[in-house]
């Protein structure tokens, strides 16, 4: 009979109060999606010099809360040109750590800072080097390298679902579009 009371007041005790699932647990992995605006906000319509950025990652926790992130993202935006624009793309791979410097009491929101190394490649004008009034271009094609600075909040949806609020200056040499490309955007991660 004793045994059968002690199971009673362990289930009571159970669903008295609310059981918080763990998060970001070293090794813990997740994977997220980023959709950003670059240098400005894109609008075909009114401001051809903007572009946008797509990027698919991997982070694994590590202690403190505190990641590794392994990913690719993709940059287009629009170089102004007489009255027209020059397209450009940006393909890189990036690798970093993002240093968690707050986090809520409830584990439900954290602030991240991080640094990453990028390297890749860059086309301009799809790779042509003839434009469309017949000027060349000195570099249509080349490979590029640099870094990037991140500010991040991120906001559990669920246990496994986290909403991204994201700010970055990305710094980059050998290309043609410019050194320094400033982002924002938003993003989701899901955590298996």
């Amino acid at each position: 009979m004793k045994r059968y009371v002690y199971i009673t007041l362990a289930l009571l005790a159970l669903m008295a109060g609310q059981a918080h699932a763990q998060r970001c647990l070293p090794g813990m992995k997740g994977v997220r999606l980023t959709a950003e605006m670059a240098d400005g906000f894109y609008c075909g319509a009114n401001r051809h010099d903007a572009g946008y950025a797509f990027s698919l990652a991997v982070s694994t926790y590590t202690k403190k809360g505190n990641q590794w992130v392994f990913g690719g993202e993709t940059l287009r935006r629009n170089i102004p040109y007489r009255n027209t624009h020059i397209p450009t793309a940006q393909y890189t791979g990036e690798g970093g750590y993002y240093h968690t410097f707050f986090s809520s009491p409830g584990k439900v929101l954290f602030l991240n800072l991080g640094v990453s190394a990028l390297l890749g490649y860059e086309t301009v004008n799809g790779g042509k080097k003839l434009l469309d009034d017949g000027a060349a271009l000195h570099r249509c094609e080349s490979f590029i390298y640099g870094g990037a600075a991140t500010l991040e909040a991120e906001g559990y949806l669920s246990d496994r679902v986290v909403l991204l609020l994201r700010l970055r200056e990305r710094f980059v040499w050998g290309g043609a579009s410019g050194r320094c490309h400033c982002q924002y955007g938003i993003g989701v991660k899901y955590i298996f």
